[in-house]
């Protein structure tokens, strides 16, 4: 018999690899992403105080479907949040999902809104 690995034990296993490396300050917070099945929510943290200054999802947009024009719309809002709190650059968490699809559309559409990674 194969012995399987559970998918989500996987992702946070690699999601504790990349929080090694990656710590948001409040000049520069943490852009964490969390894809799940049916929506997609990004917030910008500041670890050294433990407090989000933003948060966006597509349950609050109230976008229909979960495809890459919503994680475009999630990624301009947080981008808009984001200016508003006087951020301007962030570091990218991508929450131990690999950067593809709807994790890399989130991610263009916050540079296309002006935030630097």
């Amino acid at each position: 018999m194969i012995k399987r690995i559970d998918r989500k034990v996987g992702r946070t296993k690699r999601h504790r690899r990349v929080r090694v490396r990656v710590s948001g300050t409040k000049e520069r917070p943490r852009l964490a992403v969390f894809r799940s099945l049916n929506h997609l929510y990004a917030q910008l943290i500041d670890d050294s105080t433990s407090r989000t200054l933003a948060a966006a999802s597509t349950v609050e947009l109230k976008a229909k479907g979960n495809g890459m024009n919503e994680a475009a719309k999630v990624g301009k809002a947080i981008a808009d949040k984001a200016k508003a709190a006087g951020v301007t650059a962030v570091v990218f968490d991508r929450g131990g999902f690999l950067y593809h699809g709807r994790i890399k559309a989130l991610a263009d559409a916050v540079r296309e809104a002006g935030l630097e990674f």
